[in-house]
Parts: structure tokens; sequence; C-alpha cells
């Protein structure tokens, strides 16, 4: 890959948007790359958890304007799209791929536009201190679609809608997305992976089923009424009850002994 490094080690895959030039703004094999690799954090058994971020700079400034000015950058089919059941949105995400495993997103610069859903959609967002958060779609003549319906999931609605209808105008300090709930914490820059990977090392020392099916349990049940929610979380614990990482955390309890998870 040339628009995308993908490293896995000790069960972390470690996706870096990697056009530094140009601030990592997202192509259309940028796009394609992306997909590529959240099918691998979907597909292999060692993979456990997943960081994304940015190289350089940026985590990433959104679409790439300049393909899009030249009609380089593709236009989607959406019906097609929609057969697939991968979303109606130009960018590969881990919902619109249904990755059920973590996600950290390492926010080191500004993240904006399309790419704000791989903050929105992140599980545990983290930023630097010198992180910044834009939309400008409404400033460029394009309607704010998917990128804010996911943000008002995650914000209060009214702080979306003003730094939708701003657009460029409107810049997001990390502080102030901390403080309204876009991401859980703001580390000083150059500690921004290292805190990651902390972070991710506590995953690690959870059972990955009960973490994959505590994910999906909160998320399928956002939006139903609390007895509907119940029931999908209790599925949820029922397919995970089968597995051996079940019986391996209370006879590890027993034994005083840390846990060795398999996964299965």
């Amino acid at each position: 890959m040339e628009t995308v490094r993908f490293e896995v080690a000790d069960r972390v895959a470690t996706i870096t948007l990697d056009r530094p030039d140009r601030l990592n703004a997202m192509n259309n094999q940028m796009r394609d790359e992306l997909r590529d690799c959240w099918r691998r954090v979907k597909d292999d058994a060692d993979v456990w958890v997943a960081i994304v971020t940015g190289a350089g700079r940026a985590f990433s400034s959104g679409a790439d304007v300049e393909s899009l000015h030249t009609a380089e950058f593709k236009k989607i089919d959406r019906w097609r799209e929609l057969a697939m059941h991968e979303g109606i949105a130009t960018l590969p995400t881990p919902r619109r791929m249904r990755v059920h495993k973590p996600i950290i997103a390492a926010v080191n610069g500004i993240a904006a536009g399309v790419m704000l859903d791989l903050v929105t959609e992140a599980d545990i967002p983290i930023a630097s201190e010198q992180a910044e958060f834009v939309d400008p779609h409404v400033s460029i003549g394009y309607v704010s679609s998917h990128e804010m319906v996911n943000m008002a999931r995650r914000v209060p609605v009214a702080v979306c809608l003003r730094m939708a209808l701003l657009g460029s105008r409107e810049r997001m300090s990390a502080r102030r997305a901390y403080e309204v709930g876009l991401v859980t914490e703001v580390v000083p820059h150059d500690k921004l992976m290292e805190r990651a990977r902390e972070l991710a090392a506590m995953l690690l020392t959870n059972a990955p089923l009960a973490v994959w099916g505590t994910k999906m349990a909160i998320l399928q049940g956002l939006g139903l009424p609390i007895a509907q929610a119940e029931e999908i979380a209790a599925g949820y614990l029922e397919v995970v009850e089968q597995s051996e990482d079940h019986a391996e955390g209370p006879r590890a309890f027993v034994e005083k002994r840390k846990p060795t998870w398999k996964a299965r």
C-alpha cells in the first residue's frame, strides 16, 4: 500500500494514514487501501485491537478537494454500495465494514470532513493537544451528510449544528472536543501514540470476545427501547457464554493467576 501503513504487533493493528504531503487527504487510492485495512482487522484472528492515526502534522484534512475538482475522485454508486451492505458513504469505516473489534483513534492534528467518521466511529477516540476538528462541506458547496449524522450521536445536537453550518469558519479545539464528548482524553502531542498503545494494552488484558460482544451490545441497542436493547445485549452474552474464554475468566480468578485468553 502507498497511502496507508498497516502494521501488526502484539495483537494490535496500527493503521496510519500516510499522505503527509497532502495532510493525509483521502483520494480513491486511500479509500481502497483503507477498505483493505479494515478487512484485515476484521478477518485476522491475531488482531484483537486496532489504532488509527495520521502521519505528519495531520490526522486527515478530509477528501482531496483537488481530486474532486479534477473529477479524479470517482463518485460512488449508492445503490450498488447498499446492495453490497457497505453503506452509502465514500469512506470505509469500522461500522460500515462490520468490524466488531475495539478501535482507538489517535487524532494527531487536523481532522476534517469525511475523515471525521473515523473519530466518531472509534470506540476510544483520544487527541493530541494540537488536534483540531472542522467540517468544511458547506463552505465548498457540499452537504454534510453522514459525517454530521454520526457526529450528532456523539455530541450535543447544537454543537453538531454549529460545526456543520459554520463550515470552515469554525474549528473545534482538542480541549473543546473533550468537553463536548467527541474525544475521551487529550494528551501532550509527543505522548499521543504512547498513550494509544497503553490503552490498547489495557484492552488486551480483557477477554476479547467479551470486549467485542460488549461493544456490539451497546452500539446495536442505541436508539431502541430499553427492553429491546437488553434483549440484544443478552443475545451477545449467550453467545460469549459458549466460549472457552468465558470459563477461563472465573477459573483464573479462583487460581489467583492472570487469565490466558484465546478469543475462542
